[in-house]
């Protein structure tokens, strides 16, 4: 269930989607919550990574969906959750998805399944830093969706930007999105602003340990 993907870089499976734990100069990084089912596999997982989970010093949220956020309200965090500034105030409950929306009409339905967290949450901007990560505005997949890089760890969470498919890179498709044309840019400007890295950490599939960029710069060019 516990991987690690290198040097205070750890995969936490959870079998539908996936979560990431990172240690950033000694700031243990939560990277996505799972589902609201998933509490007690993330907290065994920071466990066998060797941590506790009130150890956990921030959350680093790439967006607002059930399978992200859903464990938030469930464990005993003390810990700030940042999260892009359009996706905010949904997981704060001061706004809600666009029902307009194909995505945010299936939002709207799994909502209730969620809470809010007790946490502070703080709304980023692109560019923004945390630690060792630069916050880049990714939307598309969600209005308020954030990839987080850090050159010092050389690891990229790409949230649901990306998926992973038999070995390789595929953007967020139309049914799971709410622009596919902001997915398409949003990769490519992604591809052009980052440092290089190794690990390349999706919501799903398996993460990449070597070579992260350059599958992003393959995705790139086939699209």
């Amino acid at each position: 269930m516990v991987t690690q993907l290198a040097d205070d870089v750890w995969w936490l499976d959870l079998g539908s989607v996936n979560c990431y734990l990172a240690d950033d100069g000694g700031d243990l990084t939560l990277v996505d919550a799972g589902t609201p089912f998933d509490s007690g596999d993330i907290m065994r997982g920071v466990r066998e990574a060797g941590y506790s989970i009130n150890d956990v010093d921030r959350v680093l949220l790439t967006h607002y969906d059930f399978d992200h956020v859903g464990s938030l309200a469930r464990l005993p965090l003390n810990a700030p959750v940042y999260a892009g500034a359009a996706d905010a105030p949904l997981l704060s409950r001061a706004d809600a998805p666009d029902w307009h929306n194909h995505k945010g009409a299936l939002q709207r339905v799994t909502r209730p399944l969620l809470s809010r967290p007790d946490e502070e949450i703080r709304p980023i901007e692109d560019g923004d830093e945390i630690g060792s990560f630069t916050a880049y505005a990714t939307p598309g997949h969600s209005p308020g969706h954030t990839s987080y890089v850090s050159e010092s760890l050389g690891v990229a969470f790409l949230g649901d930007l990306v998926r992973e498919n038999h070995g390789k890179l595929e953007p967020s498709s139309w049914a799971i999105s709410y622009d596919t044309e902001a997915v398409h840019d949003s990769i490519v400007s992604l591809e052009s602003r980052t440092p290089e890295f190794e690990v390349a950490a999706m919501g799903h599939g398996v993460p990449f340990l070597r070579e992260g960029s350059e599958r992003l710069r393959e995705l790139v060019a086939s699209m």
